[in-house]
């Protein structure tokens, strides 16, 4: 495949990636309200005031998080024309999924600021990002033959099924957390109506469980390692297992810190490449094949 179709293969990885991180730029910096309209972010103006003294900074913020969607949307449409210049069938329906899904997003972020940031919208929002950016990666793969068939054995595919599974449920809780917690977007955003503190501990305990599978998914893999497609199996678990771990100590960290918001902002990346390893392990691993 020629360089600039894996270019752009994977920038739209990265901007499915990127548009998370951004959007947690929007609500840690309070700038969530900061286009208070929807599609203009101003009466009158797609673009914020030039005159717009009070509250420029958040309008710019969010805008920028806006403009970026637009990025992201061509990247999809030249990953569209890639597919469909190679002829790859079987690439066409994930492919558009990513084009609807961005408009998708588009009519979640409106939802979400007509709501004045209810926390249901805004971690739909954020669990959306997460489908779009399992898709991405499967079409990336999928278009550079990464996606490889693995035979594994019964205990190592159920573990890995199990690691997987329990990711999504990770970042579930994770938005829960986040829509409980301080950092809303704005200061009279609505939040969940849970305790902080129990809500944490039970994301906490989850995440410890899906490290331990991590582990051991680790050692059956290093026990049962063959064939170099094998390896490189267990190099991806490897990865999973690294990620998971610095995820972790940042969420403790931040946890017992008054959850600052430059830890959460690393948390929030932390999420996005935690769920990149681990959907990646599904796809080289066909995990959820027959």
């Amino acid at each position: 495949m020629p360089r600039i179709e894996r270019f752009f293969l994977t920038l739209l990885v990265i901007f499915q990636a990127a548009i998370v991180v951004t959007g947690g730029a929007v609500r840690l910096t309070g700038s969530g309200l900061g286009c208070p309209t929807w599609p203009e972010c101003t009466p009158g103006s797609i673009t914020p005031l030039p005159d717009q003294i009070e509250g420029k900074f958040h309008s710019w913020i969010e805008f920028g998080n806006r403009l970026l969607t637009f990025a992201l949307l061509l990247a999809a449409l030249a990953v569209i024309i890639i597919v469909i210049r190679n002829r790859a069938k079987e690439l066409r329906w994930l492919a558009l999924g990513q084009i609807a899904g961005i408009f998708g997003q588009g009519v979640l972020g409106g939802i979400t600021v007509l709501t004045d940031l209810n926390p249901i919208p805004v971690a739909g929002h954020f669990l959306l990002s997460i489908i779009l950016i399992a898709g991405a990666l499967s079409l990336r793969q999928r278009a550079l033959g990464k996606d490889l068939k693995i035979q594994l054995r019964p205990t190592t595919k159920k573990l890995s099924q199990a690691v997987v599974t329990l990711s999504v449920l990770v970042i579930g809780l994770g938005t829960i957390v986040t829509g409980t917690g301080p950092h809303a977007g704005d200061a009279q955003a609505k939040r969940f109506d849970f305790d902080p503190v129990l809500i944490s501990r039970i994301h906490a305990e989850v995440v410890i469980v899906f490290v331990l599978l991590t582990i051991a998914l680790f050692f059956t893999v290093r026990m049962s390692e063959g064939t170099e497609v094998q390896r490189n199996f267990g190099r991806k678990v490897l990865l999973l297992l690294i990620v998971s771990f610095a995820q972790g100590l940042i969420g403790y960290v931040q946890y017992f810190n008054g959850v600052p918001i430059l830890l959460v902002g690393l948390h929030l990346l932390g999420a996005t490449l935690v769920w990149i390893s681990a959907w990646n392990l599904a796809i080289t691993g066909r995990v959820f094949s027959r």
